[in-house]
C-alpha cells in the first residue's frame, strides 16, 4: 500500500504504507536510539508525534508485555527506513504490524530518515502528515490542522490512583509519566500514589508524603507551572523533590534560571553528560527540547551534569533544598541504567 508523508511546506516522501490506514497529522520528531523502539513508541512524551526512527530497521525483536511505558500509545504515526512486519514465530511476542493495526497507529517505510533528520537541525518543528495522496488537498488539509496544546493536562491520569509497596510514601504528579518510572521505584520498595496534573498542595498535604516527585511528559512548561509553582513554594526545601524531563524544566523555571531551547530535540539513548563532581561521563536517555544556561543558575550545587553537545546543564542536585533534577530519564528504558543511582540520591533524602 503506498503511502506519503506530507510535509506543511510543500515536500513529501514516497513510501509504502503499514499499520493502521488512517490519516495523521503530528509534530515530526526523531528518535535517535538503535534499540528500544518498544519503549519509544509508547513513551506518553512523545505524545502528538510522528517518530522517525534513524536505525536501518524496525520490527525484528516484536512487542512484548513488560515493555510498555504506556498502555495506550499517544504518538500519531511512524516513520522508518525499513522494517519487519512479522517478528520471529514466539508466542509470548506480538509482531510491529498487528501491534500498529490493534492501536490505531499508522506508519510508512522506506522512508530516506536520514533526510528527515537534516530538516530538523534547520528548522525547530515541522508539521507532517501520513497520507494516501500528495495532491493540493492533501496539502491543504495539513495547513489547516492545528497541533494540540497543553499535552500533560490532556494525557496526564485523570485520578488518583496507588503503586503500592512497603516503605516511604511518595507523592508523584503525573505529567505523562512512564511506567518504568514506577518501576524503578517500587524495586527500591516505596509506596507510591500517582496523582493527575491538577493536583493541588492541599492533595499532597493529605497524603502526608515523605517525597515528591514531578515526572516527564509532553507539555511545556508555561502550560504546567501555574499548577505546580503553589505545591513548588509549599514544598520545596521541606519535602525532597525530584523532576524527570518536564519536571525538571518546571523546577528550573519555578527557581528562574534560564531554559533555552537546544539546536534540536535529543530523543534518544546515546546522550552523554558529565558529573561535574567526578569528570564520570554517564550515557543516558533523553526526550527534550530544552536545557539550562550554567550562568543563569545563582545558588549552591551540590552536583551538577552537562550536556556533552552544548555544555548546558542536563541535571543538577542541591542536598540543602533537598532537590535532584535531571533533563534525562534515571530508568532509561530504553538505554543505560547508568543514571539510575538518581532514584537512590533522592531516596537518600528521604532518611
Amino acid at each position: 500500500m503506498k503511502r506519503f508523508l506530507i510535509l506543511e511546506d510543500g515536500r513529501f516522501f514516497a513510501g509504502a504504507g503499514l499499520g493502521a490506514s488512517i490519516i495523521s497529522t503530528g509534530e515530526l520528531a526523531i528518535h535517535t536510539g538503535n534499540y528500544g523502539y518498544q519503549e519509544a513508541l509508547t513513551d506518553p512524551t512523545n505524545a502528538g508525534k510522528i517518530l522517525a526512527f534513524t536505525t536501518p530497521l524496525i520490527g525484528a525483536t516484536g512487542i512484548n508485555t513488560i515493555d510498555y511505558e504506556s498502555i495506550n500509545p499517544l504518538i500519531k504515526g511512524v516513520i522508518m527506513n525499513d522494517v519487519v512486519a512479522s517478528s520471529a514465530n514466539n508466542n509470548e511476542l506480538q509482531d510491529l504490524s498487528s501491534f500498529l493495526i490493534e492501536k490505531k497507529i499508522p506508519a510508512i517505510y522506506q522512508v530516506d530518515t536520514r533526510a528527515l533528520v537534516h530538516l530538523l537541525q534547520t528548522e525547530e518543528k515541522i508539521k507532517v502528515s501520513i497520507m494516501d495522496t500528495n495532491d493540493a488537498h492533501a496539502f491543504d488539509q495539513i495547513k489547516a490542522l492545528v497541533l494540540p496544546k497543553n499535552k500533560s493536562a490532556m494525557y496526564s491520569t485523570k485520578n488518583a490512583y496507588a503503586a503500592p509497596n512497603v516503605g516511604k510514601s511518595i507523592a508523584v504528579i503525573d505529567l505523562g509519566l512512564k511506567h518504568s518510572m514506577l518501576r524503578s521505584l517500587s524495586l527500591r520498595k516505596v509506596n507510591v500514589t500517582v496523582l493527575p496534573a491538577s493536583a493541588t498542595k492541599t492533595d499532597i498535604q493529605n497524603l502526608r508524603p515523605d517525597g515528591i516527585v514531578i515526572s516527564n511528559g509532553p507539555g511545556k512548561t508555561d502550560e504546567v507551572l501555574p499548577t505546580l509553582a503553589p505545591i513548588l513554594t509549599e514544598f520545596y526545601g521541606k519535602l525532597p523533590i525530584l523532576g524527570i524531563g518536564l519536571g525538571f524544566l518546571a523546577i528550573a523555571d519555578f527557581l528562574n534560571f534560564a531554559i533555552t531551547p537546544l539546536p534540536h530535540a535529543f530523543n534518544g539513548t546515546n546522550y552523554p553528560v558529565i558529573e561535574q563532581n567526578s569528570d564520570r561521563i554517564w550515557q543516558t536517555a533523553m526526550n527534550i527540547s530544552n536545557l539550562i544556561y550554567p550562568d543563569s543558575m545563582k545558588m549552591n550545587l551540590d552536583q551538577e551534569f552537562f550536556d556533552i553537545h552544548t555544555d548546558l546543564v542536563a541535571g543538577f542536585v542541591n542536598l540543602a533544598d533537598k532537590v535532584v533534577a535531571t533533563a534525562f530519564n534515571p530508568e532509561g528504558s530504553p538505554g543505560s541504567w547508568e543514571a539510575s543511582r538518581i532514584f537512590d540520591t533522592f531516596l537518600k533524602m528521604m532518611e
